[in-house]
C-alpha cells in the first residue's frame, strides 16, 4: 500500500509539475487528483525556498516577487495558465453552445491572453504586499488552489467525454476524497499559530478565505458553463490562488 500510494504521488508530481523525475515504467495517472494538494504543497515549498534564497541575496522585493511568479509559472510547466487562457476565450464567446468548442482550439484569442496578463499582475502586485512569512503564504495558495479543483472536480459535471481531465472524476469521487487536502491545510495555517500564538487571527483569515474562494471559484465555472472540463480545473487553480493572495494583504 506504502508503494501504490508512493507511486501516485509521483504520478501526480510528473502531471501537475515540470519537475524533472526519474522514468517510472507502468505509473497510474487515475489517482493524481486525488494528492493534488499536497503537490501544491511541494510546489509553494520549493518557491518559498526561491524566494528566501533571493531574499537573502538582497534582491528588492518587487524583482523577487515577479522571479517567484516567472517560476511559479514554470514549475508547473504552465498547465493551469493554459487553462486559464482557454477558458477566457471560451467565456468570451457569446453563444453558450460555441464555448467548449473555442476553448479547446489550441490558438490563444485576445481575451485569454487579456486573463493570463490580469492573473500574473495580480500575483506579483499581491506578493509584494505581503512582507511576512511569504513562504508560508505560497505554500497555502499553492494548497487552496489545488483543493478547489478538488471541489470542483467532486461536485460538478464533467462536460466533455474525453480529455485530460475526464479522469480526474475516478479519483474524487464524493466530498469524503476533499477532507485529506482540508486536513493539510488547517495544519499548514495552524504552524502559523505554532511560530507566534499573535497569528491566529491571521491563520483563521487563512482558512476561511481559502475555503470561500476555492468553494465560490468552481462554482462560478459552473454557474458559467454548466459544468468543467479540464480548462476549468486549471483555471480554478490559477483564480484561487491569485485571489488568495489578494485578499490576504488585507491582514
Amino acid at each position: 500500500m506504502v508503494k501504490k500510494l508512493v507511486l501516485n504521488l509521483f504520478a501526480s508530481i510528473i502531471f501537475y509539475t515540470s519537475i524533472p523525475l526519474p522514468y517510472i515504467n507502468g505509473l497510474d495517472l487515475q489517482r493524481v487528483a486525488y494528492f493534488a494538494p499536497l503537490v501544491g504543497l511541494m510546489i509553494g515549498g520549493i518557491l518559498g525556498l526561491c524566494d528566501g534564497g533571493m531574499n537573502y541575496l538582497g534582491i528588492p522585493v518587487l524583482t523577487r516577487s515577479a522571479l517567484v511568479v516567472s517560476f511559479w509559472i514554470a514549475i508547473t510547466g504552465g498547465l493551469h495558465l493554459d487553462g486559464v487562457m482557454d477558458t477566457a476565450d471560451g467565456l468570451a464567446v457569446g453563444n453558450p453552445e460555441k464555448r467548449l468548442e473555442v476553448m479547446t482550439d489550441s490558438a490563444t484569442g485576445a481575451f485569454g491572453a487579456m486573463a493570463a496578463i490580469t492573473l500574473i499582475l495580480l500575483k506579483t502586485t499581491a506578493l509584494i504586499d505581503i512582507a511576512d512569512h511569504r513562504w508560508l503564504v505560497l505554500m497555502a495558495a499553492c494548497g487552496w488552489g489545488r483543493w478547489g479543483q478538488q471541489v470542483a472536480i467532486a461536485c460538478y459535471p464533467y462536460l466533455k467525454p474525453t480529455g485530460k481531465g475526464a479522469f480526474h472524476k475516478a479519483a474524487i469521487r464524493s466530498s469524503k476524497d476533499l477532507l485529506p487536502g482540508l486536513l493539510l491545510l488547517f495544519i499548514l495555517s495552524g504552524l502559523l499559530i505554532l511560530l507566534d500564538s499573535q497569528n491566529l487571527w491571521f491563520a483563521l483569515s487563512m482558512i476561511v478565505s481559502g475555503s470561500a474562494i476555492a468553494t465560490l471559484t468552481g462554482f462560478w465555472f459552473h454557474h458559467k458553463l454548466g459544468g468543467h472540463t479540464g480548462d476549468t480545473y486549471g483555471a480554478v487553480v490559477e483564480w484561487t490562488e491569485a485571489l488568495f493572495l489578494c485578499v490576504l494583504t488585507i491582514f
